[in-house]
Formats: C-alpha cells, structure tokens, sequence
C-alpha cells in the first residue's frame, strides 16, 4: 500500500516538473529567442523624405548596438502619415490601442500626436527630428520632460548657416524661406533667422504656406524677391524639394538645405546635421527606457551634435554658381552630382 502512494506522489512530482518544464518553455518564447525581454516598438513618422528616413534607419541601429534588434528580440510597427497631422493622430492612437511597449515619433506632428495619445498611458514616447521641443510643448525650459516622453532635437545651426551663405554669397541682400504655418518647429527657426540675420547684413523674406498645394505658386513668387533659398527641415516644404529647386534654378539663384540629403538632392550646399546620428543616439536613448534603465519622464531631451559643411559642386553648376575652392575644400562631404530620390 505504501509503495503505491509513493507511486502516486512520484507521478505527481513528474507531472508537476513537466507543467513547470513546458512553463519555462513558454515564458521562453515571449521573452524572445535571446531569452531576454522583447519589445514592440511603433514607428510614426510624418513623411517619407531622406533625413527622417535617416532618423529612423539610424533609431533602430541604436537599438540594435544596444542588444535589442528586430527579428531576435525587437518586433517594429512602422507607419508614415504621409505630412497629414490628421493621420499622425491616427496612428498614434492605435499604438496605444495596440499596447505597443514604446512610440518613436519622427517629425514634430508625429510627437505632439503621440504625447496626446499616451497622455493616458503607460507608453513611453520618444520622439527624433523635432527642432524645438519646448515651443512644441515636449519639454521645459530646463530640456526636462513634460511627462512620459523624451528624445532628440535637431534644432538648425541658424548662425553657421548664416556665416555659410555670407561667405559663399558676399553680396546678396534678401534671403528667402519657404515654412509651413503649422509647424511649430519652423516658426521658431523662422524667428531665429530673423533675429540673427542682421548681423550678417541680411533680410529675411518669409512666406508660409498651410499645404504642399501652396509650395508651387509660393515659391515662383518668391524667388523673384530674393537672392537665395534657404530650406529649413519642415517637412511639408521637404517633401516638396524638387518642386522648390525647380523654380529656383528656372531663376538662377541657388538653395541652400539644412542637412545632407538635401544638398545630395540639388541644394548647393548646408551647414547640416548628420541625421542618421541623431537617430543612432536616440535609439540607444530608448533602449535604456525599454530595458527600465532610465524613465522617460526622468531623461531631458539631446540635440544634435556640431553642424558640418556639405556641398554640391553639380547643383552649383546648375545655375553657373562659381564657389570658392579655399573656402569648400574642407567640407564634411562635397557631392559632383544630383541624385533624387
């Protein structure tokens, strides 16, 4: 009798360690192949153009120098909104909805779009390409967090620009700048440029546009009142890159970007930020969140390392712009043709 009870207890245990067993297994396979946590992360990204396509490329390689890589431990959901602030709201609430571990939210709509929808949540946000975080309402005026989000922030180098152009164009007057009125990001550059553009013996000619509908007629306009373009990073006017050279070649005056995809794209040159970088530096910024390191609400935003030259010796050409060897022969990258994505 005694031997069949302690069959019984025996069997028991057995049972019990292959429930235990088949338990680790499981917990195993949500955990990721690496037996570590894995993570969701959503993408939100405002428009498809090369610096925020830059961001997030560089975003994920953050992540993945810090052990967290998709397709091991790291499953990413990434949607543009296509410059549609409507549709960055959208895809911010379904992140939410879908209980995603983390937003990364490309562009200053993205951000703003995010930070209202997980207002409410647990989700931490981190955003990347948002020039000034503080007029966006991200961040105080000390760069600390405003709630559960933090990120990077590429404000424009607005001053070297400024020295950039009076070196390169020692007798122009009037610099003309296309933004988009709802952009908080490019309404304080704009006034950053005005603020500083006297020192260099400049005048700043501004003219806000509300859609890409408005870039065309906008920009024929306005190339018959100045002597160059400066493109800032707002994005409506990005996405319409093409569309602004093409009026401003048609007048044979150059534009000057405001980072490297920009001057590979027929800008002639910028004192730029390296935005693959900046999303390299963020998503190591966001790996600490995930891996409960840091809190996001705890992490005062970064910004963008020191501007560096860029130019394009064909965009130039293109107008029969004569630049001064002396002057571009140090430059970060200098580029003999046009590319267009």
């Amino acid at each position: 009798m005694k031997k069949k009870v302690l069959s019984v207890v025996l069997a028991a245990i057995c049972t019990m360690s292959l429930m235990t067993g088949c338990g680790d297994a499981k917990n195993s396979t949500e955990k990721g192949s690496a037996g570590g946590d894995s993570y969701t992360v959503g993408i939100s990204q405002f428009a498809e153009h090369g610096s925020l396509d830059n961001c997030r490329e560089g975003f994920i390689e953050g992540l993945k120098e810090e052990g967290i890589e998709e397709g091991k431990n790291l499953k990413i959901d990434y949607q543009n909104a296509q410059t549609d602030t409507g549709t960055a709201s959208t895809i911010a609430d379904s992140f939410i909805s879908e209980k995603v571990d983390m937003i990364c939210a490309i562009a200053t709509p993205c951000a703003a779009s995010a930070y209202n929808s997980a207002m409410n949540a647990d989700t931490p946000v981190v955003y990347t390409a948002v020039s000034d975080p503080v007029a966006a309402g991200l961040a105080n005026d000390d760069g600390t967090s405003v709630g559960n989000i933090t990120g990077s922030s590429d404000i424009l180098p607005v001053e070297e620009q400024l020295k950039m152009i009076r070196q390169m164009m020692p007798d122009a007057k009037k610099i003309g700048i296309l933004y988009t009125t709802s952009e908080a990001n490019s309404c304080s550059t704009i006034e950053e440029y005005k603020k500083l553009a006297g020192d260099y013996d400049f005048e700043i000619v501004d003219t806000g546009i509300n859609t890409s509908a408005d870039v065309e007629i906008a920009a024929a306009d306005l190339v018959t009142k100045v002597d160059c373009l400066c493109n800032l990073t707002d994005n409506t006017v990005v996405n319409a890159l093409q569309t602004v050279l093409d009026k401003a070649n048609g007048a044979n005056i150059p534009v000057f970007g405001s980072e490297i995809e920009q001057v590979k794209s027929g800008c002639v040159a910028s004192m730029g930020i390296d935005y693959y970088q900046l999303g390299i530096e963020t998503g190591k910024m966001a790996a600490k969140i995930l891996k409960g390191e840091e809190k996001a609400s705890d992490t005062p935003y970064i910004t963008a390392s020191k501007a560096q030259l860029y130019v394009n010796t064909a965009a130039a050409d293109k107008i029969g712009m004569k630049l001064d060897a002396d002057y571009i022969k140090d430059a970060a990258e200098k580029f003999d043709e046009i590319v267009v994505q």
